[in-house]
């Protein structure tokens, strides 16, 4: 596994750019989660204080010790830490049938827990920042056949704010607001991400933390923004 980036360091935390496809914590089947990996790369144990999906990248606070993630889990509670997001999605967002450039999604999202399910309240502020088509072969379901002709792909660049922090929320929010995020295999649309896979080769999540802003003290603050990867689309 190479090397984690680190783009802050002090005290207390590290800010990092997860890359994507990486779990943050272990489990069955997981080889090199980010804790062990980032702790082994530091040379001492590190402390997680919030997650990121394994298939999105970017920007994670990593606390060096207890007592800190305690007061760096309390701080991302309360709000002082601001995390932003970029998506790349299918299509325009819908909200009442009409496509819109900015809103709130408000939809509750189902929380699994073995054969228990319970819903929870979740809020995502969204503002599109372009929209744009690429151009791909057409083809049938004849994997034989040659593409005749050039069909276009609609794709919205969004950047999201949470009010909530529920899993997989980002990613069910736009699936509801008919803009599923690109690369997204369990909440996207399947036949879209087929023809973006094949034609356009993409092969991660289309979802980025891409701006991070902590306190500092004395009522500072200090912002971290990183370049979405070579593989989003709108590059």
């Amino acid at each position: 596994m190479r090397e984690i980036p680190v783009l802050f360091e002090d005290d207390e935390i590290f800010v990092i750019n997860k890359p994507a496809g990486v779990a943050v914590q272990g489990g069955e089947g997981i080889a090199h989660p980010l804790d062990e990996e980032f702790s082994r790369q530091v040379g001492f144990k590190v402390h997680l204080v919030h997650r990121l999906d394994k298939e999105t990248c970017g920007l994670m606070v990593i606390a060096k010790n207890s007592k800190a993630a305690s007061k760096w889990i309390d701080l991302i509670a309360s709000k002082q830490v601001q995390k932003e997001y970029t998506a790349i999605c299918f299509n325009e967002p819908l909200i009442n049938g009409k496509k819109v450039k900015s809103g709130t999604i408000s939809g509750s999202v189902v929380r699994k827990n073995g054969k228990n399910e319970r819903e929870q309240s979740a809020v995502t502020n969204f503002t599109v920042e372009e929209v744009f088509t690429r151009e791909v072969p057409a083809f049938s379901e004849n994997p034989e056949e040659i593409a005749s002709k050039l069909i276009p792909l609609t794709f919205s660049k969004i950047h999201l704010k949470l009010g909530t922090g529920r899993m997989h929320q980002i990613r069910i929010h736009l699936a509801s607001v008919a803009s599923p995020i690109c690369g997204d295999d369990k909440h996207g649309n399947f036949k879209l991400n087929k023809i973006a896979k094949k034609t356009l080769k993409i092969k991660n999540l289309l979802l980025c933390s891409s701006k991070l802003t902590i306190p500092t003290g004395d009522g500072k603050s200090q912002t971290f923004q990183i370049e979405l990867p070579d593989y989003f689309l709108c590059k």
